[in-house]
């Protein structure tokens, strides 16, 4: 059975930058199991779920996604300086701190701080991936298998 638009897939993953470094894997870190989703339905980023399509079962390959598949490429727009009194008070803003913001939908993202300059922060709302060019190693582990069968949800 290959892998077709709508089939739920379960993926052991792992991501790489080009000079070698992980930064994410199913194996491993804050994920620690298969990623599930719906293969062509837009859940993962797009040259992730078109790699998957027409793989099968036990299959493995390894990709390399350029920036316009992933995470988009880096947006200067997206960089914002405010005031430091509109941060949460409760530390010292820092370089290559994030913080969390939360949308009007209460959905939330990441926002990293990249230079604090007396009473003003510059915040960067690029997502932490966008302009890299990334490289993963996938084994398909199931096809159409039942819903939360490798979350870890008890």
């Amino acid at each position: 059975m290959t892998i077709k638009k709508g089939d739920l897939i379960a993926v052991n993953y792992e991501g790489r930058f080009q000079n070698g470094e992980i930064f994410d894997s199913s194996s491993h870190g804050e994920h620690k199991h298969p990623l599930e989703f719906k293969a062509g339905e837009g859940k993962v980023v797009k040259g992730f779920d078109q790699a998957v399509i027409g793989m099968e079962k036990d299959e493995e390959k390894e990709f390399t996604l350029k920036p316009e598949e992933a995470y988009g490429e880096h947006n200067p727009q997206l960089q914002q300086k405010i005031p430091k009194s509109q941060l949460p008070q409760d530390q010292e803003p820092e370089v290559g701190m994030m913080i969390v913001a939360k949308t009007p939908d209460g959905s939330e993202f990441p926002i990293q701080i990249t230079a604090v300059d007396g009473d003003t922060v510059t915040l960067d709302m690029n997502h932490p991936l966008a302009g890299k060019t990334l490289i993963f190693k996938i084994k398909i582990l199931d096809i159409n298998h039942k819903v939360g069968k490798y979350s870890h949800n008890h």
